[in-house]
């Protein structure tokens, strides 16, 4: 049985795009995923995204995506919303990749916005619909225009949120004032997809966030997040502002890389890189350990 969730909550607020762990000849850790499932859970997350950018989803295939939405839904689908990555630059591929994540027990699916193809706004609007009705979940849009070449404008957002099944976005567009807009007009569960900008969002209305960092910080944003429900500004600032260095320190380079570091370094599940991702320097590592140092993160 999946967790509780409301309309205003549907995914949790506190959520992790989970790395795959890999074993050392590049397969599938699936006992090593659970265990860090497990792990990420305990230390305060109540939603999980696999199958996302962090978890090589580029690199991964459908039927390793299956295989471990079973296996994270078998060892935390009772405790966390476990949403599964779905969306790629082929309509027809990601409508697939999601009736198999259904299929495998995902309580819900991220959807990012077709990326290299360059499409128009009513590309993206078919895209998202058809992802949308092609299973019986709920859909986060994931608007990532870093990474896709083009944002989904405020406009697109409002009418998309009018499909029962898209439920939320998760923004790393990194523009306050378009998301602002887009919270106040749309309606949907709005989750910060950067974590530079966390606090930020939350300010201008965001419930959540879809992080990197909580591989090796939730109990710390679990706090912020409190603090700023609370009204205590002050300690939801003082908590930003202590975390700035590991936010700094775990997007020096690519984001999957900086993790896997992060949590080999820690004696948790994470493993291998697949190419074209490389493992960190011994330089780079040592920059890693002194960046989540100051943060107050001591491995």
């Amino acid at each position: 049985m999946a967790p509780t969730s409301t309309p205003q909550t549907p995914f949790g607020r506190v959520l992790t795009a989970m790395v795959t762990p890999f074993s050392a000849d590049g397969a599938l850790d699936v006992d090593g995923a659970q265990r860090l499932a497990a792990h990420l859970v305990d230390a305060g997350n109540d939603g999980l995204i696999v199958n996302g950018t962090t978890g090589e989803s580029p690199t991964t295939s459908d039927a390793e995506k299956s295989q471990l939405v079973r296996a994270v839904v078998e060892a935390v689908g009772d405790r966390a919303h476990v949403v599964a990555g779905a969306g790629t630059n082929d309509t027809a591929h990601s409508l697939k990749l999601a009736r198999e994540a259904e299929h495998a027990g995902a309580h819900g699916l991220l959807a990012v916005t077709p990326y290299y193809s360059k499409p128009p706004q009513e590309g993206l609007y078919r895209h998202f619909t058809a992802i949308a009705d092609a299973t019986e979940l709920p859909v986060m849009l994931y608007d990532i225009p870093g990474r896709s070449g083009v944002p989904i404008n405020t406009e697109t957002i409002v009418r998309l949120a009018e499909h029962p099944r898209i439920v939320a976005n998760k923004d790393a567009k990194g523009d306050l004032g378009r998301a602002s807009w887009a919270i106040a007009t749309s309606g949907l569960a709005w989750y910060s997809g950067d974590d530079m900008l966390n606090l930020p969002l939350l300010s201008v209305g965001a419930i959540g966030y879809v992080s990197v960092v909580g591989h090796v910080v939730a109990p710390e944003l679990r706090a912020m997040l409190e603090a700023h429900l609370s009204g205590d500004v002050v300690k939801a600032t003082e908590i930003h502002q202590k975390l700035l260095p590991v936010f700094t320190g775990m997007f020096r380079t690519q984001g999957v890389i900086t993790c896997k570091a992060a949590l080999a370094l820690q004696g948790l599940p994470a493993g291998s890189l697949r190419m074209p991702l490389v493992e960190l320097s011994p330089e780079e590592t040592e920059q890693l350990r002194l960046d989540l140092a100051a943060g107050g993160v001591h491995l």
